[in-house]
C-alpha cells in the first residue's frame, strides 16, 4: 500500500471512529433517557453520524472539491439502501432480545466497511483519479 493510500485509510478510520463515538453517544442518550424503541434511537444516531462523517471525510480524507450536492446525493443513494436494511434487521434482532449495543456494533462495523468502499470507488472516485494522475 502506498504511503498516500495508507494516510487516506488512516484518516477515514479516525473520522469514522469519531462518527462512531457520535453515534454511540447519541444512541446511549436516547436509550437511557427516552422510551423510544430501538429503531428510532438507531435512526437518529445514524443520521448524526452520517452528517459528521460525510463532512469530515469529504474535506480532509478525500479532499473533494467537486459539487457537494452531487456527492451528497450519491451518499444518500447508499443510505437509501443501507438504512432501511440495517434498521429493519436491527429491529428484528432487538425483538428477538439481542442486546441493542451488540446490534449497534454489528451495524456500525458493516457501515464502516461498506461506506469506505462506496466512498472510495463511487462517491469520490473522480477525486481519487485526479490525485493519482498528479503522481
Amino acid at each position: 500500500m502506498r504511503n498516500k493510500e495508507f494516510i487516506k485509510v488512516l484518516k477515514f478510520v479516525l473520522f469514522s471512529i469519531s462518527a462512531g463515538l457520535i453515534q454511540i453517544g447519541s444512541f446511549a442518550i436516547l436509550e437511557s433517557f427516552t422510551n423510544l424503541p430501538y429503531w428510532p434511537s438507531y435512526l437518529i444516531s445514524l443520521i448524526l453520524s452520517i452528517l459528521w462523517n460525510f463532512t469530515a471525510n469529504r474535506k480532509f480524507t478525500f479532499k473533494d472539491q467537486s459539487n457537494v450536492s452531487v456527492a451528497m446525493i450519491k451518499v444518500l443513494l447508499f443510505y437509501l439502501v443501507f438504512t432501511p436494511v440495517s434498521t429493519i434487521l436491527g429491529d428484528m434482532a432487538d425483538k428477538a432480545l439481542v442486546n441493542s449495543y451488540l446490534i449497534l456494533a454489528i451495524t456500525m462495523i458493516s457501515n464502516f466497511v461498506l461506506e469506505y468502499l462506496y466512498m472510495t470507488f463511487v462517491v469520490f472516485k473522480k477525486s481519487k483519479d485526479e490525485v493519482d494522475e498528479q503522481y
